[in-house]
Parts: structure tokens; C-alpha cells; sequence
């Protein structure tokens, strides 16, 4: 399978989750900006993808992204960030949202379970009245500390002064 086959346009990806459930699995989703893919998100993305169950990576867009971070991120365009994701053998999916967050595909992809990062835990995590109302649960994964696309761009940037 080509790589790229992994990623779909919402349309597409609810009919092939339809199937998957038909034929007993479980759908965990998991979202992110992804920019920079490095040994953290690599790890946190082999642990959601653990149990035999379909993941599915909701991308932010470009678009989405320079909202959130601001206008000089992402440093790697939509295409190149769901390449290397969907390169991953742990992500089967990948969905590509221009919105903020993903609720509006959390809703339409109804999964049965939605993962984050354990900063998120106690917080109120996007989409989770979705997957709880479905008696989905919420997945809680630690990061490995001290690794993140922002402390990587702070290191280059250090690097360059010298």
C-alpha cells in the first residue's frame, strides 16, 4: 500500500470506519499538528495504536495551524506532515482538519476511543462528550519530557546564532 493511500478526506474514512466496526474493531482517534515528527510523537502514536485497534490521526491543516501557533508555523506543509505520518505502521489513517480543533470530525467519524497527551487529562479534552455519549472512553498518553517541535525549532535557531 502506498503511503499516502492512508490519507482520506472525512467522506471516505467514515465508510471505511463503518466497516472496520462491522467487523468488531475498535476506532481510537488522535490529533495534532505534527509538525516536525520526532521521537515523541513517534512513541506517543505506537502507544495509542496498542490493543489491536484502527488509529486514525486527525492533522491540522496549514491553515489551521498558523491560527493556533501563529504565521510562522508550521515549518512542514499538510502534504509532507500526513506523508510521514501515514509512512508510520502504527497510524492507519490519517484526516486532514482545517478547523481549530476536531470536534466536527470527532463527530462525524464517531470513534470509540479519543487519545491525548496526559497534559490533557483533568482538562476538558474536544470531542469527548462525542465518544463518552457513544460509551466510548478517553485515553490518556505521557510524553517523553523535554521533547517537542518547539524545543527542536529552539535548538536550530540556537545553533544558527552561533
Amino acid at each position: 500500500m502506498n503511503s499516502f493511500e492512508k490519507v482520506l478526506k472525512i467522506e471516505a474514512l467514515s465508510k471505511k470506519i463503518l466497516k472496520h466496526k462491522k467487523a468488531g474493531k475498535k476506532i481510537a482517534f488522535t490529533n495534532g499538528c505534527f509538525d516536525i515528527i520526532h521521537l515523541g510523537h513517534v512513541s506517543y502514536l505506537e502507544k495509542a495504536k496498542e490493543g489491536n485497534r484502527i488509529l486514525i490521526v486527525g492533522l491540522n491543516s496549514d491553515k489551521s495551524i498558523q491560527r493556533i501557533k501563529g504565521k510562522t508555523r508550521p515549518i512542514i506543509s499538510q502534504k509532507e506532515r500526513a506523508g510521514v505520518l501515514a509512512a508510520l505502521t502504527c497510524v492507519d489513517y490519517i484526516v486532514i482538519f482545517n478547523e481549530d480543533t476536531p470536534y466536527e470530525t470527532i463527530k462525524k467519524l464517531q470513534p470509540d476511543i479519543l487519545i491525548k497527551g496526559a497534559d490533557w487529562k483533568g482538562k476538558e479534552t474536544v470531542g469527548s462528550d462525542i465518544v463518552k455519549a457513544n460509551g466510548g472512553r478517553i485515553e490518556y498518553i505521557k510524553y517523553i519530557s523535554g521533547i517537542s517541535t518547539t524545543n527542536i525549532i529552539k535548538k536550530i535557531i540556537e545553533k544558527c546564532e552561533k
